[in-house]
C-alpha cells in the first residue's frame, strides 16, 4: 500500500520544454511539409490545357479565317465555310438525320435498358449470372463484327436505306451496357421505398413510376447522354446501311470532305465545328446530372 508519504516523494512527470513544438504546431508543420508549392501543380495543368486547346483553336482558325490565308489570327473573320459545308455540302440535311437517329437511339435505349435493369436489379431468375456474364462478354465484341449479321437481318426485312436501321443497329448496340448501369443504379434505391408504397395501395408499375422513377433521374441522364454521343459520332453503321446522300450522317458527311487529290481544310474544319457543338452543348447543360449520375452508379447499395 502506498502511503502518503510516498505519493508526494514520487516524482513528478518531467513538464515539456519550450524547445519541444506543441502537438498542434507538428500538425501544421508536417501539413506545410505534405503540400506541394502551387508551380508543381499550376505548371501541368497550364501544359495540359495548352495541349487540349491548341489543337481547338487550330480548328477555329481555319474554319474562321479567309481561303488561302496564312494568319495566326482568324481576322478578317469569315463565315465562308460554314455556308459552303451547310449548303453545298448538304450539311443542314446531314445535320438533320443525325439529330434524329441520336434522340431515336436515346429514347429507346434508355426505354428498353429500364425495363430490363429492373428486371435484373428486383427479380431472381435462374439464367440470371449467365445473363449478366452474357451482358459483360458483349462488350468485347467489335462494333465491326455485327455488320455481317446486321446487314442480312435488315436486307430481309427490306430496311436498308432506312435510318431506322441505323437506329435499331445503334440501340441493339448500347443496350448491354445499359441495362448494367441501369440495374446498379436501381440496386441502389431502397427496396423498402418500393414496400411502402404498396402498402398504400400501389401496383408494382405505379410504385416504380412514382417513387423509384424521380431517384433514377441522375441515371437515365447518364446512360443516355452516352447513347446519344455515340449515335451521334458513330460512322460505320450509317455508311454501311445508308447509301443515299440524303440520308448520310454528319460523320459520313465529314468523310466526304476528305478525298485522295486535295484537302478543303477550311470546309473541313467547319463541319467539326458543327459536329461537336451539338455534343458540347449537352453535356454542357447535363454536366451536374452526369456527374451524380456516376457517383450515384459507382456505390453498390
Amino acid at each position: 500500500m502506498i502511503t502518503k508519504d510516498a505519493e508526494t516523494a514520487a516524482p513528478a512527470a518531467p513538464a515539456p520544454t519550450s524547445d519541444e513544438p506543441r502537438p498542434d504546431e507538428r500538425k501544421k508543420k508536417r501539413r506545410a511539409w505534405d503540400e506541394a508549392p502551387r508551380w508543381q501543380i499550376y505548371v501541368p495543368l497550364g501544359i495540359y490545357l495548352l495541349f487540349t486547346l491548341i489543337p481547338f483553336y487550330w480548328i477555329l482558325l481555319f474554319a474562321l479565317r479567309p481561303a488561302g490565308s496564312t494568319s495566326l489570327v482568324p481576322w478578317p473573320m469569315t463565315f465562308e465555310h460554314f455556308d459552303k459545308v451547310w449548303t453545298e455540302r448538304s450539311f443542314g440535311t446531314y445535320f438533320q438525320n443525325s439529330v434524329l437517329i441520336a434522340v431515336a437511339t436515346l429514347v429507346m435505349t434508355t426505354l428498353v435498358a429500364l425495363a430490363g435493369g429492373y428486371a435484373l436489379a428486383r427479380f431472381d431468375f435462374r439464367i440470371k449470372r449467365g445473363f449478366m456474364l452474357a451482358l459483360l462478354c458483349s462488350q468485347f465484341v467489335p462494333g465491326a463484327l455485327l455488320l455481317v449479321p446486321l446487314f442480312q437481318i435488315f436486307a430481309e426485312l427490306r430496311m436498308i436505306n432506312s435510318l431506322a436501321s441505323v437506329i435499331i443497329a445503334e440501340t441493339v448496340f448500347q443496350l448491354p451496357l445499359s441495362m448494367i448501369l441501369i440495374s446498379g443504379f436501381i440496386r441502389n434505391v431502397p427496396y423498402s421505398l418500393e414496400e411502402a408504397a404498396w402498402v398504400d395501395g400501389c401496383n408494382r408499375f405505379d410504385a416504380f413510376r412514382i417513387v423509384v422513377l424521380p431517384l433514377l433521374r441522375p441515371g437515365l441522364i447518364a446512360v443516355g447522354s452516352f447513347a446519344f454521343v455515340h449515335a451521334w459520332n458513330h460512322f460505320l453503321f450509317a455508311l454501311m446501311f445508308l447509301s443515299d446522300q440524303s440520308k448520310q450522317t454528319i460523320p459520313v458527311g465529314l468523310n466526304t470532305l476528305l478525298s485522295s487529290d486535295s484537302v478543303d481544310l477550311g470546309a473541313l474544319a467547319a463541319g467539326g465545328i458543327i459536329a461537336a457543338v451539338p455534343v458540347v452543348v449537352v453535356f454542357a447543360f447535363i454536366q451536374k446530372w452526369l456527374i451524380t449520375g456516376f457517383s450515384a452508379g459507382a456505390v453498390k447499395g
